[in-house]
Parts: C-alpha cells; structure tokens; sequence
C-alpha cells in the first residue's frame, strides 16, 4: 500500500486527475486518469520510476463502453510492482498524445497500436508499418479490433516501405536478407557504410507475423498454453509457464510447491542450452569452428536430458494450468544429477577455449558496444541489458519460489560482445546451481497434488525472466475462462533497436558476430 500512497502523492504534486487508483494484486497498480493527462502521468512516472515502458497496448472495449483502453505498463523496482496507467480513447477520434518524443521505449508500442487497432498516437515521429508491410497489407484493416473481418486477398498496392537514407560521397548502402543462408528466421537489414564502417543499420521485421494475439482470442486457457508453446520455439517453456502463471494468477490460484519446483528445474535447463547454444554460435561466426562443436555436443547432450526427464527435448508439454503435467522421481533426478557433473565439466573446457584464445578475445573484446544510456533510452532487457550494467532479472525482482534458492544475477559494464559472453557463462553456472538446488528440494517435497481452478473473469499480467529476458503476458479472461484478449512481450521487441546501435562504428564482417550475441528472436519479436 505504501506504493500506492507514494504514485498518489506524486500525481497529486502534479495535479493529475486520478479516476481510479486500485491494486488488485501485491504486485500491480493500477491507475485510470483522465484523457488530457494520461500523457503528462506516463512521462512522470518514466522518471520517477527510472523505468521504460514495459508494456503498451491497447484493448477494443466499444462494445462495453464506446471506447478503446490503452494500457501503459511501468515496472517499480524498489516496490517489486507493475504500474498501470489506463486511459480510455473515443470510437469516433481513436488518437491520443504520443509519448515517442519524450519516451523512446513507446515509439514502436504505438507504432504496434496504429496499424493493429487504427489508434493513431498523435506526434509519433514514425508513421511507418511495423509488422503488416503496407506493400501487401489493406490501408484501413485493423485485425485486433473485434469487429475485424480478413480481406479476401492481400496484393501489392504500390506502397513502398521508406527507409532511411544516409546519403554523401563514399556511402554504400548495402540490403541483406530478409531471406538468409542457414535456418535463422527472416529480417531486413539495412547498412549504410563508409568502406567498411557502419554507420547506420535499419532494420525490418515483421515477415513471420503469424497474428498470435488474435489467434488467443475466444480459446480456452489449456488450448492457450498449447498455443505458447510454439511462439518462440527456443524459449517454449518460458512462454508456457508466462501464460500458465497469468492465467493462475488472474483467477486467484495457488500452485503446489512441486509443481513450482519443477518449472524452474525446467526454465533453468532451457536457459542452459541456449546460452551454451549461443557461445558456440559466436565462436562460429569469428571462424572458431572447434568450440563452435563442442558447443553443440554439449546442447545435444541437454536436449537430450529434457526428453529423458519429461518427454520433449525443447520442453513442450510440461506445464498446464495449475501445475505440471510431469513428475520428477527419483531415478529421474539421479539422472539429472549425473548429467550435470558431466555438463559442468564440458562447460568449463569450453569456457576455457574461448577466453584463453588470444585471437577470438580481439574479435570479441570492444566490439558492438551497447552503452547503459542508450541501453535505458530504448527499454531494453534481460541478458543484453545486464550486460550493460542495468541490474535487472525478474527472478530478483518477482521471486516467486525463486526467493528460497540462491543465486546471484549475473552483471557486467562493457556492454560488448565479451560482456554478453561473460553474463551467459556467469548464467550458466547459477542456472546449474540452482537446478542442484531443486534435485535438493524435491526430495523432500510432498507428491504432486492435482489442482483444479475455479474460473472465473479477470484480467492479470503474468512475467517470467526467460533465458533472452522477461517475457510479458497480459490477459483478460472472461467468467467462463476463455481469452478476451492477450497482449504478449517478447524481450526482443525492445532489444532488436539496441543491436543496430550496438553495430554503429563497427566493421560489416563483424556484424554476425554482434548479431549472435543479442541472439534474439524474429517469431518472438514478430508475433
């Protein structure tokens, strides 16, 4: 309540009328204020708060109130809570002040809602698509209204995308992808260079929009977390336990301690061959082939822990709402047990060919520099941000079942291609600490109880500190627990804009290199 009092006082300072102040959960605030002010509100609790948007979305309620709610969402770090700003926006004049200019974490949330909802945030500095490419995409069809109904087919009606020029003697502009060599998703990407220099990268997403968040609408929450599950492949458990939680959350329903120990058992060994995944995959791209091998020998030998221990090696299948879908006995956890001596074994060697190889450190080392400033102006996340020196890790500021392990969260400053290295090594040892931990734990754990929810409407939103970043879930159920609408965040929709920062002064060939080691996610950021 004391958060609530101190957002009260601020706002009160300010003048700001407060319609509603609530908090119907520890850990979200919730504020409704009036249209004139729902700007000046966002822009003094961006400082207040020393926190980006985390979250802005907006929700199609005309056929309730006559009138579009957006949302936007900041995280209190001190208060360990969300903080809602609500504002309700007319039918007839869907716009609003755009807060871009004096918040760069918003410009493409509401570049997102102009083209899904046709609310137009009046003063965004850019008007352009951002996943329905307008070469193929109907003017005027806005597929999250409720209303929506699919043109009969799409064609090119000679829009063209407008990238930003950078123009003058000795400047090449060099275009690449969307499709690529080798099996990463599509991207856009854009360099302008000065003989080898760049000196801007712009970049265009968008070609794996599948209209996820449409697709939820109307489903039950069980069909929902099956849906998750294949969001972004790489992190499908993160998802599943986001939405799980979300949906457990929002309908009030406590999860038995078994259940919760098993998930972050599982979310620990996803995050674990990923970022062992992608030290080989940076070894890789400086033509370090022989850790690049062993890395995968090591991933492989993960994957196949997770289809020993619950029967799908990218973690599908496991979570359900109220619980798991699994059990881990105990010839189960003497096998995880087993397998982690050896994969802590592996890892160090590994660790050690990287960081004792003097030609792969100079490749690595002060190459694409994200610095912290820019890092907080564009609001961005999890690994990358860490590595950059911003302390944030949602298992330390929600803990959950999180606060009876210890861990440390893993931060570096450099903000280069060697800090983000060095953040997942830091991650990969606490993630194999903490899963000794579970083995520990489960043990002495009672059986695993069947939980079953009483639902009931609600909305509630739900994060999980998946192994790129925190992977955001909002939800309103209505009473017979079906999904009425769901806002999703991946933490490479913040992040993609650090990488073309991070590649300014840097030469093109190392450009795969800077790329690898954000490593985020076009399906994720794409939706």
């Amino acid at each position: 309540m004391k958060e609530i009092h101190f957002i009260q006082n601020i706002l009160a300072s300010e003048k700001i009328d407060i319609v509603d102040l609530s908090r119907p959960f520890p850990d979200e605030a919730r504020i409704t204020v009036a249209g004139a002010d729902f700007a000046k509100t966002c822009k003094l609790l961006h400082s207040c708060l020393s926190s980006p948007v985390m979250a802005f979305f907006a929700e199609d309620l005309r056929q309730r109130s006559g009138a579009f709610t957006l949302y936007c969402v900041f995280l209190s770090i001190q208060a360990q809570s969300w903080v809602f700003v609500r504002q309700d926006v007319a039918a007839d004049t869907p716009e609003f002040a755009s807060l871009a200019k004096d918040i760069h974490s918003a410009s493409l949330f509401e570049r997102e809602m102009r083209e899904m909802f046709g609310v137009e945030p009046v003063g965004n500095p850019d008007p352009r698509s951002l996943r329905l490419h307008s070469e193929v995409w109907p003017a005027g069809r806005y597929p999250l209204r409720k209303d929506f109904t699919m043109p009969h087919k799409n064609m090119d009606e000679g829009v063209r995308y407008r990238f930003k020029r950078v123009e003058g003697e000795g400047i090449f502009e060099i275009p690449v992808g969307p499709v690529h060599a080798g099996i990463i998703g599509p991207g856009h990407f854009r360099f302008s260079a000065a003989g080898e220099p760049i000196i801007n990268l712009e970049l265009r997403l968008g070609w794996t929009h599948r209209g996820i968040e449409k697709l939820l609408e109307g489903k039950s929450s069980l069909d929902a977390v099956k849906i998750s599950e294949c969001i972004s492949g790489d992190a499908a458990f993160g998802y599943s336990m986001a939405f799980c939680q979300t949906v457990e959350k929002a309908q009030g329903a406590y999860i038995p301690l078994r259940s919760q120990l098993i998930r972050v058992l599982c979310l620990e060994l996803e995050r674990l061959y990923n970022h062992i995944n992608d030290m080989g995959g940076i070894a890789l791209d400086v033509g370090f082939s022989f850790p690049a091998q062993f890395a995968s020998l090591i991933k492989e030998a993960i994957l196949r822990l997770n289809d020993a221990v619950c029967g799908s090696r990218y973690l599908k299948g496991v979570n359900t709402i109220g619980g798991t879908l699994i059990d881990i006995d105990m010839a189960k956890r003497a096998l995880i047990h087993t397998a982690l001596i050896k994969i802590k074994k592996d890892f160090r060697a590994l660790e050690e060919m990287l960081f004792s190889s003097v030609s792969f450190m100079d490749r690595a080392d002060a190459t694409g520099i994200l610095r912290a400033k820019t890092a907080r102006d564009l609001g961005i996340t999890g690994l990358a941000a860490r590595a950059s020196g911003i302390g944030l890790d949602m298992r330390k500021v929600f803990p959950g079942i999180y606060h009876s392990f210890s861990f440390k969260m893993a931060k570096e400053q450099a903000g280069d291609v060697t800090a983000r290295l060095k953040v997942r090594c830091s991650e990969v040892i606490e993630s194999l600490e903490i899963i000794k931990q579970c083995l520990e734990k489960l043990g002495t754990c009672s059986p695993q109880i069947k939980i079953t929810i009483a639902k009931k409407s609600g909305t509630a939103l739900g994060c999980v500190e998946a192994w790129r970043g925190p992977v955001l879930v909002w939800m309103r159920l209505d009473a017979a627990g079906y999904i009425e609408r769901c806002k999703i965040v991946d933490p490479s929709f913040h992040n993609w804009e650090g990488l073309s920062y991070a590649v300014l002064g840097n030469i093109i060939p190392d450009f795969p290199l800077c790329n690898k080691s954000f490593d985020l996610s076009y399906p994720g950021n794409d939706l």
